[in-house]
C-alpha cells in the first residue's frame, strides 16, 4: 500500500510514516516510481509504534524494542532477550513513577480546590 493509504488506515501522518522510517521503526519497498509500498502487516507496526510511544518510550528504545515484538498481537517472539526484559521492567517502574507523581499532583489539586470551594 501507498504512504497515504498507511496514514489513513492508522491515523498517523505521512511526515510521521516517513520519521518512522528515518529511525528505522518502519521500512517499505519502493515501486519502479520511486514511491512507499508498505506491506499490509505495516497497519499493525505502526500502531504497535504509536502505542510505544503513548507509553513513553523514545525511538531509540522503540527501535531495539520491535525487532522482538510480534506485529500482529505484539507478544515476544522468539528473539526476546533477558536483556530486553529488564529494559522493559525498567521502562515499566519510570511509567509507574510517573504515575504515582501524577496522582500525588491530582491530589494536591483536588486539596486546592476543595479548600477554594470552602473559602
Amino acid at each position: 500500500m501507498r504512504i497515504g493509504e498507511l496514514a489513513r488506515r492508522t491515523g498517523v501522518s505521512e511526515r510521521s510514516l516517513r520519521y518512522y522510517e528515518t529511525q528505522g521503526l518502519l521500512s517499505s519497498d519502493r515501486t519502479p516510481g520511486g514511491h512507499r509500498d508498505y506491506p499490509e502487516r505495516a497497519v499493525d507496526r505502526v500502531i504497535r509504534i504509536q502505542e510505544l510511544y503513548a507509553a513513553g518510550l523514545h525511538s531509540e528504545k522503540i527501535r531495539q524494542l520491535l525487532p522482538c515484538m510480534r506485529d500482529g498481537d505484539g507478544g515476544p517472539s522468539v528473539i526476546a532477550t533477558p536483556r530486553l526484559v529488564a529494559d522493559l521492567t525498567a521502562e515499566r517502574d519510570r511509567i509507574d513513577r510517573m504515575i504515582a507523581d501524577l496522582i500525588r499532583s491530582r491530589d494536591t489539586l483536588d486539596e486546592v480546590i476543595e479548600a477554594a470551594r470552602e473559602a
